[in-house]
């Protein structure tokens, strides 16, 4: 049988690009190394009873008519592919000592909210909610398919949003004169970069803060629904996902890829598979090694030469005999630093891995959704989310397993006894269940060089106009993954929906 399109790997971009070209008539394989699908979108399951997603809290974008929706709806799944809405009134909660702010939908009531707080800084407020807002539909405009229209018609907004181009978050802060405090609470939800401040692109911090004001989400069956529903679509349509099936190179000649070699790990056979076009779901500077960095164009070798974004450290919990509503919990996830200024509460994880006084995340899955549940019905779920440094860990667990067990074991204890003074008292009494991801978990798991979160680095550098695209020098070879696109749910949603369109002339995304 002839192959249409053969991908390599199965994150949610490849899975999105695969179940639009089968649903299109088109014949397609996907290859991945790991037991389940999905990338960082698969969930795994623990002692029989308990599942878990890998990494992913909450998304955007799912509302009706908007990308994600558009998307399954042209997959026929948007019936089947539903979503719960956080509180508009507050999605986010951001505490730090002496302080807290819930984030609401409407950019309005946010400016009145910290006006409240900072009430001799209301000018200043004012002027950067609106600025923000701005470079927003700015950022809109100058995304790619760019329409000259709509640039030349906006002009204001579109030079605010170009004049960022290499600034980093605290640069704004800084800027607008925002008091420290009220950095730090609008920054709060940094473990979704995990990259504080002053690193951290602007362009990278307004998509996801404003996208989630308007309309953060959690899929009401969970996120394994979404990943076995995609593949449902290319099963259903012809097309077959292997697993457990690792690309081990690419077959290339005179700068044309015909396919991959992979092995079953099963097995430990090699088989070929070739197609007419190859889209590569690996990391892009990966797959390059693995073909030959020379072989690509000097333009492709200098976008390639990104660095990595911070990994992370994961906790997941079951609890029962208690209601997680009954300690401010509910449909919001809640954001804790110890500290007044986050620059320095990542530089003392990530540079000295020193968890003392943490900053972290708090999710409660099992709270957003009671379609289906991921534990039993007398239990819930919370997991908590940081940064932390893969080089460090990955030298622990090499040259020291007890050090590293130790150290994973150091952090969740400082974690939980932040949640028990500030949150839920003796709430270790009612864990029944516990589990911690390193970055070399991550590495293991989701195929991710270096245990990375979200591909390349989200920084100005990596954000800017010279990011990396599908396109890449070799022929019948694209890329379709974060690091090629934009990271996170709905920007990956995008980013293979893109790719198909640009391949099918096929253009149905109304508004990005």
């Amino acid at each position: 049988m002839k192959i249409d399109y053969l991908v390599a790997g199965s994150g949610l971009s490849a899975l999105v690009f695969a179940a639009l070209m089968a649903k299109s008539g088109k014949k397609v394989q996907v290859l991945e190394a790991h037991e389940y699908p999905g990338g960082f979108g698969h969930t795994f399951e623990l002692a029989r009873k308990y599942k878990f997603n890998a990494q992913l809290h909450y998304v955007w974008d799912c509302g009706e008519g908007q990308v994600v929706n558009q998307i399954l709806k042209k997959l026929d799944l948007d019936k089947e592919v539903t979503f719960e809405q956080y509180n508009p009134d507050g999605f986010d909660h951001m505490r730090m000592p002496g302080y807290s702010l819930d984030i609401p939908s409407s950019s309005e009531e946010l400016i009145n909210r910290l006006v409240n707080l900072f009430p001799q800084y209301a000018h200043s407020i004012k002027r950067f909610v609106l600025e923000v807002t701005k470079a927003r539909e700015g950022l809109r405009r100058l995304t790619p398919p760019i329409n000259p229209s709509k640039i030349i018609s906006d002009l204001g907004q579109s030079f605010c949003t170009l004049s960022y181009l290499n600034s980093t978050l605290q640069d704004v802060f800084d800027k607008f004169g925002l008091p420290q405090e009220a950095q730090t609470l609008l920054a709060s939800q940094w473990p979704d970069f995990l990259l504080p401040p002053d690193q951290l692109s602007f362009y990278a911090w307004i998509v996801l803060f404003t996208a989630y004001q308007a309309g953060a989400y959690y899929p009401t069956k969970h996120f394994e629904h979404v990943i076995d529903s995609l593949v449902k679509v290319i099963e259903d349509n012809g097309g077959k996902v292997f697993l457990n099936h690792e690309v081990t190179n690419f077959i290339v000649t005179d700068k044309t890829v015909a396919g991959v070699k992979a092995i079953d790990k099963k097995t430990r056979n090699t088989h070929e598979f070739t197609a007419e076009t190859t889209i590569c779901n690996i990391d892009p500077k990966r797959a390059a090694e693995m073909i030959g960095v020379d072989k690509f164009s000097r333009t492709l070798q200098k976008k390639l030469n990104y660095e990595y974004s911070p990994s992370n450290f994961m906790v997941y919990c079951v609890v029962k005999d208690i209601d997680l509503r009954d300690y401010g919990f509910g449909k919001w996830n809640t954001f804790h630093t110890g500290h007044r200024n986050l620059n320095e509460a990542f530089y003392q994880m990530y540079e000295n891995h020193d968890f003392s006084n943490p900053s972290f995340a708090i999710t409660t899955p099992t709270l957003i959704t009671e379609h289906t549940r991921d534990c039993p019905e007398d239990c819930q779920i919370i997991e908590f989310l940081t940064v932390a440094n893969y080089d460090y860990f990955k030298q622990l667990k090499t040259s020291n397993k007890k050090a590293y067990k130790e150290k994973k074991e150091e952090i969740l204890n400082y974690i939980l006894d932040v949640v028990e003074k500030n949150y839920i008292p003796n709430l270790r009494k009612h864990i029944v269940f516990q589990i911690t991801g390193s970055p070399t978990t991550n590495e293991r798991f989701c195929w991710c060089p270096q245990g990375n979160s979200y591909g390349s680095n989200l920084t100005p550098k990596n954000m800017g106009i010279g990011r990396l695209n599908y396109q890449t020098s070799l022929k019948n070879f694209y890329f379709c993954n974060a690091s090629s696109g934009y990271p996170g749910f709905a920007p990956t949603f995008w980013t293979g929906a893109r790719l198909y369109q640009t391949l099918s002339n096929n253009w149905f995304i109304q508004d990005k």
